[in-house]
């Protein structure tokens, strides 16, 4: 295949770059910044997708952000690639702290106790669990074992309907911390980007003026002046 690794990675590193990718996350975070100031949109719009983005990132919808983000982007009429990048605000390394106040936040907000989760190992147990049922139903679809659905109950109540609700405040809150934050530096990259391209450009036309005959030069000045008359 073109387009297949010549060094195959054993399973051990697949999965440790899956939690701290090479480089690390500053540098997998700066590509993404780099990415996102280029969009050749509004600063207003590409602030857009980015509040769509980081808002996902708060929500139970594991496996689904990309759909979220580029939902909500459209929703509030913002830049979907811009979407779809901020969405890297999540990772391994953020996402048990974020889901770990979004359900808190959640069993306050539904009058129930604030540690109904349980610790962060038993919040983390009952994920594994749930997909451990959950993988267990999808086998006995297609064979004579009875499905059990109580691990993925007692998620869903305890976790997944908490972190729903409770995402949502801090969701909006660190979304539009994150548009107020992006309209200005945006827009000074992009002006600072279109002067470093007029200089480029001038200094191209100056150098192909530098080559041509006096008469060619001053027909070619002649005809500039004439374009600004106009």
């Amino acid at each position: 295949m073109v387009f297949k690794r010549r060094d195959r990675r054993p399973l051990w590193l697949i999965a440790f770059e899956f939690f701290w990718p090479r480089g690390g996350w500053g540098r997998a975070f700066t590509y993404v910044k780099h990415r996102m100031r280029r969009l050749p949109d509004t600063p207003e719009k590409i602030a857009r997708g980015i509040f769509a983005g980081v808002v996902t990132v708060f929500t139970p919808f594991y496996g689904l952000h990309f759909f979220v983000a580029a939902l909500i982007a459209f929703i509030v009429r913002g830049n979907i690639l811009a979407a779809l990048l901020a969405t890297f605000v999540g990772n391994p390394l953020t996402y048990v702290p974020i889901a770990l106040l979004s359900t808190q936040i959640g069993l306050f907000l539904l009058g129930r106790h604030p540690h109904a989760a349980g610790d962060e190992d038993t919040f983390v147990q009952k994920f594994l669990f749930a997909a451990e049922d959950l993988k267990d139903n999808v086998i006995a679809l297609f064979t004579d074992v009875d499905a059990d659905w109580t691990a993925l109950g007692v998620f869903y109540h305890d976790i997944f309907y908490p972190y729903m609700i409770g995402g949502i405040i801090p969701g909006v809150i660190s979304g539009l911390a994150a548009y107020y934050l992006s309209v200005p530096l945006i827009r000074a990259y992009q002006a600072r980007r279109r002067g470093v391209l007029k200089k480029k450009l001038a200094a191209i036309r100056a150098k192909s003026d530098a080559g041509k005959p006096p008469k060619a030069k001053a027909a070619s000045t002649e005809a500039n002046g004439t374009k600004g008359d106009a």
